[in-house]
């Protein structure tokens, strides 16, 4: 899709570190529904709640795959992994809800030994044929050096694995045929968008919504509660992703690279 279809606008100021020109997102009609596939409840909230919001606002019908239950999550409390995984699903759908998210899949893999397997690709595939999104949004597979923290390993792997569930196993009626038989049939996504790349072509403007994205990371309580700084801290990345796609004074966005499949 180019920018010049009346769903995307150009943005002549350019990302000058990766020399690509950013477009701002406004509207697709044929995004009717979409699907975010994350490693970890808070994942979503931190990098895409403000566009998940702006979504689900224009009346798309968003869902959400996560591959663990945080069960490893980096709190102080002493309470076991399958009692701090059902805190944090308990966590993530209060959090989904104030973006107008209600439909989770959580896959149970172990927090912090995500890997790309054949087993988490059919899972990923699975809900994509069962939600049948036109959109993926996921976190990026690559490394970003400049946001390390952003590159947990098990959040490239979640990318990674997802890619591949899109393409080709969630469309391919050969891939996995276990599938098949419980009646997921093959489904084609037209696009991906990936979260923290460090190779951005796209923004979403998330000022209007940025009070919810700040409502829904507010529910992690287990992770964020001690923070105060919290809003702060990701007003000023909403602030930098806005600045570099010359948006004006005072805007907020999250960036992502588009992926056509």
């Amino acid at each position: 899709m180019g920018a010049d279809d009346g769903r995307f606008r150009s943005v002549s100021k350019k990302d000058k570190k990766n020399k690509t020109e950013l477009t701002v997102y406004e509207s697709n009609p044929s995004i009717r529904r979409a699907l975010v596939v994350v490693a970890h409840p808070d994942d979503v909230d931190f990098g895409t709640a403000g566009t998940i919001a702006r979504l689900t606002s224009d009346g798309v019908e968003v869902s959400y795959c996560l591959v663990t239950s945080g069960d490893a999550g980096g709190d102080d409390s002493t309470i076991s992994n399958a009692e701090r995984a059902a805190v944090r699903e308990r966590e993530q759908r209060a959090a989904a809800a104030e973006v107008g998210v209600h439909d989770l899949t959580f896959l149970g893999y172990p927090d912090g030994k995500v890997e790309v397997t054949l087993d988490l690709r059919r899972d990923i595939a699975r809900v994509i044929r069962s939600v049948q999104p036109d959109l993926v949004i996921t976190q990026s597979p690559e490394r970003n050096w400049e946001r390390i923290f952003a590159s947990h390993p098990d959040h490239l792997a979640a990318g990674e694995a997802a890619l591949r569930a899109v393409y080709p196993d969630a469309r391919n009626p050969h891939a996995f045929p276990e599938l098949l038989s419980f009646g997921y049939q093959p489904h084609r996504v037209a696009q991906v968008w990936l979260a923290s790349s460090a190779s951005p072509t796209m923004v979403v403007d998330i000022t209007a919504t940025f009070e919810r994205k700040i409502a829904a990371l507010s529910q992690h309580e287990s992770q964020v509660g001690s923070r105060d700084d919290l809003e702060e801290m990701v007003r000023h990345w909403a602030r930098q992703s806005a600045k570099v796609a010359g948006l004006g004074k005072g805007r907020l966005a999250e960036s992502f690279r588009v992926v056509t499949t």
